[in-house]
């Protein structure tokens, strides 16, 4: 097993603070892997809550400011991305530490997992199609690839038309990648989770983005939509910019859009508290320190996985 450890838990959990400490603590030895949908986009700074620049001269950090906020970031592309980051790292004989809230994205690197092409012609098409004959093309999946329809809802037009893209996209069954997230394999790398409160989560929330409004959110917001090709349909999802962007084009209310954006936030904490909760080989801390010595050992090769 190599040195690199995923440390993972919600938003604000203090994920990004103590990875910095440790990475900054090991005097270049070990780099840090962002591992968030939202941070790959330059200009998205604030409510993606990215390490500053003076933190980026204390340690490498890798996965920040890669895209620019009006292409968009697929699952593959990450994928692939945080694999050459990692070659990078481990040639340069140095831990590797991920850290973030993205769970999804987390499996795809931590798993390996074997990730369909993207087809966007096509998704097109059955997007449209959907919306005339949600159930037909629900049939269409059942015939040609009964174990993914069995995973998916009938009304559930997302993942019927993702698989169906595949299907169509490249002929072979969309369940044919793998099991799917539904199981796990052995732990390839070691995972350290935060724990904390949802209460002091949701206070930690509210203050964080008074800070950011602080700071000057709006305005950045209103930089990055006055940019000719303005914002990826990826990139208009981030929490935060999603609900300013409503206020600034859609002229609602600052306040109201200021509390859908804290609603969200909190129902993104408690999605990603119950996605790493999933996984069973997570090792979890209450306390930030003893967290930091596990992650401390298995980086400095002291430890191996716990039994």
């Amino acid at each position: 097993m190599s040195r690199a450890v995923a440390l993972v838990g919600a938003t604000a959990s203090g994920k990004s603070r103590l990875a910095h400490a440790v990475a900054r603590a090991a005097g270049g030895g070990v780099e840090v892997v962002s591992v968030d949908a939202m941070a790959v986009y330059r200009g998205m700074d604030l409510a993606t809550a990215k390490p500053t620049a003076a933190q980026r001269r204390e340690v490498r950090y890798h996965l920040i400011d890669v895209l620019e906020p009006d292409e968009e970031c697929t699952v593959a592309l990450f994928q692939r991305l945080a694999r050459e980051a990692v070659a990078g790292i481990e040639a340069r004989g140095h831990g590797v530490l991920y850290v973030g809230g993205t769970g999804l994205y987390h499996r795809a690197v931590l798993d390996a997992l074997e990730i369909p092409g993207v087809y966007p012609e096509v998704r097109a098409r059955l997007e449209r199609e959907a919306a005339r004959d949600l159930a037909a093309l629900y049939g269409e999946l059942a015939r040609l690839d009964p174990v993914a329809a069995a995973r998916c809802e009938p009304t559930n037009a997302r993942r019927v038309v993702r698989a169906l893209e595949v299907v169509r996209g490249c002929g072979r069954p969309f369940s044919s990648f793998g099991e799917g997230l539904a199981t796990y394999g052995p732990v390839r790398v070691t995972q350290v989770g935060l724990r904390v409160e949802l209460a002091e989560i949701d206070r930690r929330l509210e203050a964080r983005f008074a800070t950011w409004l602080d700071a000057g959110l709006v305005e950045e917001v209103a930089r990055l939509a006055a940019v000719p090709r303005g914002l990826s349909r990826t990139a208009r999802q981030a929490v935060g910019y999603r609900e300013i962007l409503a206020h600034l084009e859609g002229g609602e209310d600052l306040g109201a859009c200021v509390e859908r954006a804290l609603v969200a936030s909190r129902r993104l904490a408690r999605r990603q508290v119950a996605w790493f909760a999933r996984d069973p080989r997570v090792e979890w801390f209450d306390d930030p320190e003893r967290a930091r010595e596990r992650v401390e050992a298995v980086l400095g090769g002291t430890a191996a996985v716990r039994d």
